[in-house]
């Protein structure tokens, strides 16, 4: 079974220092057909203006995961950190107890274009922690974040992974899901074919069959994100 979104039905905000692309319900955009794939609750495509940003606001259990794709982000938060998160590089924070931040673009002159990935965590009022990382490509298929931090993966609490796929046009990469598991593949850049989907920038598609997945590229400098899950909650 598959549940397909594509870039083109996600909802949308704009406020001129903002555009966002939501892949679920997220803020003033509701729609109850699309509230996350189970432990994952928001994916927002974020572009901000050239030194715009989020003002200083708060979160409490929520594993928040910024993934940046273009441009710095200027974090600073009630932890203490003061920090720049530059293109390519991924950051995860564990709002826990409760934290408050701000995420503004740092240049400029320069737009900023970063994912913002929310996921309900496995454990509620933890002390809030902070890591970031740039995590090079070794193979088409590369962890970013993990319950355990193996492989240099940076790490969150949940029973989840994130992988990040990269591509040439033709190549393919098998995606191995496993019983009881849910997986989502977000599609950051380019196009590509999985079993009988074609998949385009902002395309989404959740997969709740144990099976081994295989994706081929169909343009160069593929790009995408591919969340292993556990099971959908009751």
């Amino acid at each position: 079974m598959h549940y397909f979104r594509s870039a083109g039905q996600r909802g949308h905000a704009s406020f001129g220092w903002l555009d966002s692309h939501h892949s679920f319900s997220f803020g003033s955009y509701y729609d109850p057909e699309h509230m996350g794939v189970s432990v994952l609750r928001v994916i927002n495509d974020d572009t901000v203006v050239e030194g715009a940003g989020f003002d200083t606001h708060g979160h409490r259990d929520m594993e928040i995961i910024s993934y940046v794709l273009e441009g710095s982000v200027a974090h600073v938060d009630s932890m203490g950190h003061r920090r720049t998160v530059s293109s390519g590089e991924v950051q995860r924070m564990s709002a826990g107890s409760g934290v408050t931040h701000s995420e503004f673009n740092a240049s400029a002159t320069e737009k900023l274009r970063f994912l913002q990935i929310w996921l309900r965590p496995n454990v509620k009022g933890i002390k809030p922690e902070y890591e970031q990382a740039r995590i090079p490509q070794s193979k088409t298929l590369t962890l970013l974040v993990s319950h355990d931090g193996r492989d240099g993966s940076l790490m969150m609490h949940q029973d989840a992974s994130i992988y990040r796929l990269r591509l040439q046009q033709n190549e393919g990469s098998p995606i191995l899901l496993s019983e009881g598991r849910v997986g989502y593949l977000h599609v950051v850049s380019g196009g590509a074919e999985l079993d009988d989907s074609v998949l385009s920038a902002g395309d989404g598609l959740g997969v709740y069959q144990a099976r081994e997945l295989e994706i081929i590229a169909k343009s160069d400098n593929f790009e995408a994100l591919w969340f292993d899950l556990p099971p959908e909650e009751k």
